[in-house]
């Protein structure tokens, strides 16, 4: 973050943080995280003029986009045009109202994950879950970010579509700049969890008056007011550890107690994920309910484990080899079954899904920015560059990246075609300390 300033009057619905402009930043992504990739479909399904968006694109990477103004309702911040003519840019966003928030802040309390998250500064995909089930929608969708500027446009121009695509760098930072625009700052948020995280404990603190008592015998034989039942306890914000294996009794011949451990691990993950998934009381999406082969099931322990004996075998019994197991393990990382099909898969892009496609890349860049492309299914390299674009079943954008003669996932999937190939260039790769690569 660049800086920032928080202005209070009197009540949270008042405060607004200002955020220092950004810098130029050509070839890299606007969004990363999950919730910032969302903002930017909210914005890419909302406008009606491709056009203007992507001339808003070229202005947020060129630093044209001033402070900007974040307040409940309303995103505000000069942004200069081509003409080099500066304009007032505002996004509205609907608040929630009071009603929405004590059901938002009574659900979070309930699953202490949920606000160890937040604390984390993470937005979890389950908390936007379990919101939407109360009937509160935090993240925008179509139609919900509406532009107005001082060019007299009515529809997003390219002042408020740059506008739009640095709060996704934004949000990016700082997940409480989306409730900020619901209408809760911060520090207001977090004291209203806390206040009802003590009112579900009772409110024991030291200080607390004591409490009447009951006596057990009256209470017991008056079946009326038997006391009720504990809630039931929140999701845990992260797996089990298992017990460790290291004991003074040697293993039975048959046992590894290494793979055995990398069981124990992934099982424990999985099972995270599953309780997760029933908490949501929601069906599952179909990628997470169908059932993996052996050979993706291999890929999903190996993202799990760094044992090196464990990766040989693993390697070997998926038929991938070694540097074949670890650029799926990659894939895996960056988005489970479906990355991995993609990475696997090489199909045909035919009919509509070729129509949509090749608008899509038309639309990504001006005429005379446009990367010289060339299709092999569906497929598309740059030529004299080792960038390529995957285009997933579900109409996402994979990068991929040449390295030492194999294409390897490069990041994140998004909408946006010229988003995914910045993912490729090298200032956007970043390394883990061994020196491999992260995207």
């Amino acid at each position: 973050m660049t800086g920032h300033e928080d202005r209070t009057a009197g009540h949270d619905a008042e405060v607004e943080r200002t955020f220092a402009a950004f810098p130029p930043a050509r070839g890299r992504a606007f969004a990363v995280t999950w919730w910032g990739q969302a903002w930017l479909t909210a914005l890419e399904e909302s406008a009606l003029d491709l056009q203007q968006l992507k001339a808003g694109r070229r202005l947020a990477r060129a630093g044209a986009v001033g402070a900007v103004s974040v307040r409940p309702g309303r995103i505000t911040a000069m942004v200069r045009g081509r003409d080099r003519t500066a304009h007032r840019a505002d996004v509205l966003v609907e608040p929630l109202t009071e009603r929405q928030w004590d059901r938002f802040l009574d659900m979070t309390v309930e699953r202490a994950g949920h606000v160890a998250a937040l604390l984390d500064r993470e937005m979890p995909p389950h908390l936007m879950a379990d919101a939407s089930d109360t009937g509160i929608d935090l993240l925008p969708g179509m139609g919900d970010l509406e532009p107005e500027c001082a060019c007299d446009a009515w529809d997003h121009c390219e002042h408020t579509a740059a506008l739009c695509y640095l709060v996704a760098r934004l949000l990016d930072e700082d997940p409480f700049v989306l409730f900020l625009m619901r209408g809760r700052g911060e520090r207001a948020l977090l004291a209203d969890l806390q206040a009802r995280g003590d009112t579900a404990s009772g409110g024991g603190g030291p200080d607390s008056p004591a409490r009447p008592g009951v006596d057990a015998a009256e209470a017991y034989a008056t079946g009326d007011i038997l006391p009720p039942l504990p809630t039931l306890p929140g999701l845990p914000a992260e797996p089990g550890v298992p017990p460790s294996l290291d004991t003074e009794t040697a293993p039975h011949a048959d046992i590894d107690p290494d793979a055995l451990e990398v069981l124990a691990a992934t099982t424990a993950v999985e099972a995270h994920r599953l309780l997760a998934e029933a908490l949501r009381d929601t069906p599952p999406s179909p990628a997470m309910s169908a059932e993996l082969t052996l050979a993706q099931d291999a890929v999903r322990v190996a993202a799990g484990t760094t044992d090196p004996r464990v990766m040989e075998r693993l390697a070997d019994g998926s038929g991938r080899g070694r540097d074949g197991l670890d650029v799926a393990v990659r894939a895996w990382r960056l988005g489970g079954e479906a990355a991995l099909c993609v990475l696997d898969e090489k199909w045909q892009v035919e009919g509509e899904a070729l129509a949509r496609a090749c608008a899509a890349l038309e639309a990504a860049w001006d005429e005379d920015e446009r990367p010289p492309l060339r299709r092999e299914a569906n497929r598309w390299s740059v030529d004299g560059s080792p960038g390529q674009l995957r285009l997933g079943q579900d109409g996402r954008w994979w990068p991929y990246r040449e390295e030492a003669g194999r294409w390897v996932p490069a990041g994140a999937p998004a909408r946006d075609p010229a988003t995914a190939l910045a993912a490729t260039e090298p200032d956007c790769i970043d390394h883990q300390p061994d020196g491999t690569e992260v995207p």
